[in-house]
């Protein structure tokens, strides 16, 4: 049994779509999400004329990617909210690793699909696609937009007397986030060079009850720590 402050067992695996001009397939643990990007010579007509560039992201989970199948969502005419927020999370996420105005009129469309969910898909996409744009600016020798690194990864506060693990425990797996009192999704970056890790977001709900300030610091300290692993591990990936 890992250590509770230890990460699922991690693999970024490059290159794997083929006419992607950037991809990445992140497993933690059994949690394994396909991500790619895709540089385009072209804006949204809002952004038209004003000298910067976007990020975008989209988000969805194949149908047997869960203990159930699940429909898929293009079947049902719509999206579900929970698509919507995840997609939005993973852009302005992204949005953070680049300078827009050096990107140009351009726009990386991040896609992040599911192919096993165990917990954190929205933390590991963001990971993962992170590691697609970077290797999509180097298609396009456009990483001077390249500014700060950007992981994410899910924390979690587990009663005592609970059944296995208790505690404060770093990337749950689907089994530990439905025991938590407290769970957490946390994405950080880092300025290239730099040595601090800063927030983009964190989000702490209380499941099973309410919880406390140092509780919600103890949850932010961890989670940081995870990203720092996870930023070391993107960096290997991309050698």
């Amino acid at each position: 049994m890992r250590s509770p402050d230890a990460l699922r067992p991690l693999v970024l695996e490059t290159g794997v779509q083929v006419h992607a001009e950037g991809s990445c397939l992140v497993r933690l643990g059994n949690t394994h999400v396909l991500c790619s990007a895709s540089l385009e010579e072209k804006v949204p007509g809002w952004m038209k004329g004003k000298g910067r560039g976007w990020v975008t992201a989209e988000y969805g989970m194949l149908p047997r990617s869960t203990h159930t199948r699940t429909d898929r969502e293009a079947a049902k005419g719509k999206q579900q909210g929970r698509t919507v927020e995840i997609q939005r999370l993973i852009g302005r996420s992204l949005r953070q690793a680049v300078d827009l105005e050096t990107l140009g009129e351009r726009q990386i469309t991040l896609d992040c699909d599911v192919l096993n969910a165990d917990g954190g898909t929205r933390c590991a996409a963001i990971t993962g696609a992170w590691v697609a744009l970077v290797l999509a600016l180097r298609a396009h020798s456009l990483e001077a937009a390249l500014m700060r690194r950007v992981a994410a990864v899910s924390v979690g506060l587990l009663e005592p007397g609970a059944e296995g693990r208790q505690g404060l425990i770093l990337d749950l797996a689907y089994e530990e986030d439905v025991r938590a009192a407290v769970d957490a999704n946390l994405v950080a970056t880092q300025a290239l060079g730099g040595a601090g890790l800063e927030l983009v977001e964190f989000q702490a709900t209380g499941e099973g009850r309410s919880y406390t300030r140092a509780e919600a610091e103890a949850l932010m300290d961890l989670g940081l720590q995870g990203c720092a692993q996870l930023m070391t591990a993107q960096a290997e990936a991309l050698g």
